[in-house]
């Protein structure tokens, strides 16, 4: 039984496919796919594949940023690849929200057909990071008194039991 619960565990998804579908961009626009990664940090990985089209980039970027992009304004962007008919992007990102922005760059021509699937990888480690020097401090000095106590218990104890024997017997 414990062999088989070890089993189900090295077996426990860490990659999910998020996105497995066909896009059609017309020309000189865009359309993007939202994705979620509020739990924790993840590998985005995201192909896209355009046989007909040259002229097709894709990019991850905030959520946020999509207002930005919409309005014409500069945004930011996590990554990006294209233009091409093919292109693969990955990113470690921090949980928040995410969108994959399909561009079809292609200008006065026709639509673009994209087949595009993206997937999230969690098996990477999360990043360590350090307490602050404050919690530092406030972690040894505890552990520091929590010891001490309990050798001064250990050796009042000892002391009592030796004191007792010492004074007894015939």
């Amino acid at each position: 039984m414990f062999a088989l619960a070890c089993l189900l565990t090295l077996t426990a998804a860490t990659r999910v496919l998020l996105v497995d579908e066909v896009y059609s961009i017309p020309a000189d626009q865009w359309r993007y796919v939202e994705l979620g990664s509020k739990q924790q940090p993840a590998l985005v990985v995201a192909h896209f594949d355009a046989p007909e089209s040259d002229s097709l980039a894709a990019s991850l970027m905030r959520l946020s940023d999509v207002e930005n992009l919409r309005q014409g304004l500069p945004h930011g962007f996590v990554t990006g690849v294209g233009p091409g008919h093919t292109g693969t992007l990955r990113a470690q990102v921090a949980p928040g929200d995410y969108v994959i922005v399909l561009d079809n760059q292609t200008k006065g021509g026709r639509a673009a057909t994209a087949h595009l699937r993206v997937w999230m990888d969690f098996s990477m480690a999360p990043a360590f990071t350090m307490l602050p020097r404050s919690r530092q401090v406030t972690v040894i000095v505890i552990s520091l008194v929590v010891f001490f106590a309990i050798v001064g218990y250990a050796l009042r104890k000892m002391w009592k039991g030796t004191r007792a024997g010492v004074g007894g017997g015939g």
